[in-house]
């Protein structure tokens, strides 16, 4: 075999599912259906609604409800599809896993470099958040605000965002006590965040005036679609439970219907909140808020006592974001470390705890960074992009175990399968395309890195033999 045939066997090698449905792993089985659910709310609730509302209403104006119903669709496409692979093949990896089964090595390459970018971007975003949150929760208190200088990145009026790195150096510390003590304190949070949502609908929908709600497409369908991609954002991580697949006691069973209870409760708490902060503030008022909640009730809501609350409720909201993805973030790295993709020290266990201490610290100090330094836009875009092109090959992934794989037992199958994996590709491809031009060239941009890093390092290091190797 010529070294050229060699390389392209290495780059088109596929990982069989026995491989990864028993992979020898040394996590501990300590997280149940419950656990597993609140995972991916936690990962989820609070990321857009929090955060990126302010950002999204501006493009879409009122329709930025049916904005939310756009990209939630879109993600329910793609959740199906998790959840038929999450029970076929409940390992660590996450769609990095799935795709290595179907696609080849250099598509599960692209994917896991997509999900590094997913889940440790959006960490840095949801970081940057919190520190807004905090900032606002502290005037609504004290008057006092934390200067600028101390609480925004260069180029947004200051030089490092403390709060941003502070949140994630908290996570981290969580995270290296161990998995199921990881998910015991997201579930108090996730319970506590879900009341502050029911909170601020009960009180906005007081001032809700019907009059802020027309004309409902004042930007255009397009606007819509401008804010749907945008609100994608808010959608990431509720396959973080698939990253748990290795830890999950009864995975087959449990993967799939935690995925999709929490795609269920999310979209409905988003649709909710974002009819009653739109009906309650005029839309043309929400630009540059990014505690856009909070001013909700401050400017249209009798009582001083309401927005404080609901900035607390945010606090543990993001707080729990930022726990779970993070979380995510150094499982899918383990997988791609054990498989030889990247460096070992990713695959490393704690004897004590059983987690990957060296994984959870290396990411989080490198998220604490990225966290204090580029502002919140820049981040929420980049993370849409690159977890879009993950889910797309999601819906490639299911369509093709169907054909290759037909009589291996699925505890969940999408239903009208090849329609429904395509519907989901197709709502992808569009979302990605409804992006602007400097995400794609930030997304280009890391791509090639990508492959740099694979051809240059990861290709030669794989652990998955392939025919004509020694």
């Amino acid at each position: 075999m010529s070294n050229q045939q060699r390389i392209g066997a290495r780059v088109l090698r596929r990982k069989p599912i026995d491989q990864l449905t028993h992979p020898g792993s040394e996590l501990k089985r300590t997280l149940g259906v419950g656990h597993l659910t609140m995972i991916s709310i936690g990962a989820t609730l609070g990321t857009g609604i929090f955060v990126v509302l302010g950002e999204a209403v501006p493009l879409a104006g009122p329709a930025i409800v049916l904005s939310f119903v756009l990209a939630g669709i879109t993600a329910l496409f793609s959740a199906l599809s998790y959840a038929e692979l999450a029970g076929l093949i409940p390992a660590s990896g996450s769609s990095y896993s799935y795709t290595y089964a179907t696609l080849g090595e250099i598509v599960a390459w692209v994917c896991g470099w997509c999900l590094v970018l997913e889940y440790g971007v959006s960490v840095a975003a949801v970081a940057v958040g919190w520190g807004q949150y905090v900032n606002e929760l502290l005037h609504l208190v004290t008057g006092l605000r934390i200067p600028d200088v101390l609480s925004q990145p260069p180029g947004a009026g200051g030089i490092v965002n403390i709060p941003a790195v502070l949140v994630v150096v908290i996570a981290m510390l969580v995270l290296l006590g161990g998995a199921k003590g990881s998910a015991r304190t997201n579930t108090i949070l996730v319970w506590i965040k879900i009341g502050a949502l029911l909170m601020f609908c009960a009180v906005a929908f007081t001032a809700l005036k019907a009059g802020n709600l027309q004309p409902l497409f004042p930007l255009g369908l397009a606007g819509m679609s401008a804010g749907a991609a945008t609100l994608f954002f808010s959608y990431i991580g509720f396959d973080a439970a698939s990253t748990a697949g290795e830890e999950a006691k009864n995975p087959q069973r449990d993967l799939p219907r935690a995925i999709i209870i929490s795609l269920v409760v999310i979209t409905a708490l988003y649709c909710a909140v974002a009819l009653a902060a739109v009906g309650a503030m005029p839309w043309q008022t929400f630009e540059g808020t990014e505690a856009a909640l909070s001013r909700v009730l401050t400017d249209n809501v009798d009582g001083a006592i309401w927005p404080i609350l609901l900035s607390i409720g945010a606090v543990v909201a993001t707080t729990s974001v930022v726990l779970t993805v993070l979380y995510g973030q150094t499982r899918i790295l383990y997988a791609m470390s054990r498989d030889g993709l990247v460096p070992s020290i990713f695959a490393k266990l704690s004897p004590r705890t059983g987690v990957p201490f060296a994984n959870t610290v290396v990411v989080g100090l490198f998220i604490a960074v990225l966290a204090a330094l580029v502002p919140l836009g820049s981040l929420a875009d980049a993370t849409s992009i690159g977890t879009l092109f993950a889910f797309g090959l999601v819906n490639v992934a299911v369509i093709i175990l169907r054909r290759t794989e037909p009589d291996r037992k699925r505890s969940f199958r999408v239903p009208f399968s090849p329609v429904t994996p395509l519907l989901g590709l197709a709502f992808c491809l569009y979302m990605m395309f409804s992006l602007g031009l400097d995400t794609w060239i930030a997304f280009l941009a890391w791509m090639v890195l990508g492959f740099v890093i694979y051809f240059g390092y990861s290709v030669r290091r794989a652990r998955l033999a392939v025919p004509g190797d020694q």
